[in-house]
């Protein structure tokens, strides 16, 4: 299977660096093609121009910097992002990687008088996501009902690539408070998912 992961995380020696090593490590033990876009280390451009939001609406080509992205999107069996979650998101480099990234033309097809967007991602099998969280499980989930999760799974996995996509969506809560033995079990969790993924 050809994996796409895209990590965002600014430090190298942060607990979400360490998840993000072993999920590669898991998937290449598998088998797994793996092709590995760590985001910040890549200087991934987040911000999208005037031009380029111009050209979503034409038929035109996505801007030079792009390529490498879009190539391995479309050729990916599956995707998974490990990012740690901030202010109950995504960091902006991730965001700004669906703006530019999973734009029409690639991701899904704007039919011509408007209406339901059409999914274009039809290669993916399945999307995997490993998130960290430093508020409680109680917060994200009741008061703020999971946005990541939603942004993710309902929006951008079931418009994009339909809804035979299979998922995988792992979070761990409350990371500035746990011991280290409970991270230690959170990502002997996340190897053991992936390992069957």
């Amino acid at each position: 299977m050809k994996v796409n992961v895209i990590y965002a995380h600014p430090a190298a020696d942060s607990y979400t660096a360490s998840l993000h090593q072993r999920i590669l490590k898991t998937l290449s033990a598998r088998g797994d093609e793996v092709i590995d876009f760590d985001l910040y280390a890549m200087k991934f451009n987040p911000v999208m121009g005037k031009e380029e939001w111009r050209g979503q609406e034409a038929p035109l080509p996505p801007p030079q910097d792009l390529k490498v992205y879009i190539d391995a999107l479309k050729l990916a069996d599956a995707c998974v992002f490990c990012f740690p979650t901030w202010w109950v998101g995504m960091p902006a480099i991730l965001k700004g990687y669906f703006d530019r990234v999973w734009h029409p033309g690639v991701a899904f097809e704007q039919p011509p008088g408007g209406g339901l967007i059409k999914p274009a991602l039809l290669n993916l099998t399945r999307m995997g996501v490993v998130t960290t969280c430093g508020s409680p499980w109680f917060y994200n989930k009741l008061l703020m009902q999971d946005p990541a999760r939603k942004v993710l799974l309902r929006g951008l996995k079931a418009t994009c690539g339909g809804l035979g996509v299979r998922h995988l969506y792992l979070a761990q809560h409350s990371v500035y408070d746990i011991s280290p033995e409970a991270r230690e079990k959170f990502a002997q969790k996340v190897e053991q998912r992936f390992a069957r993924f």
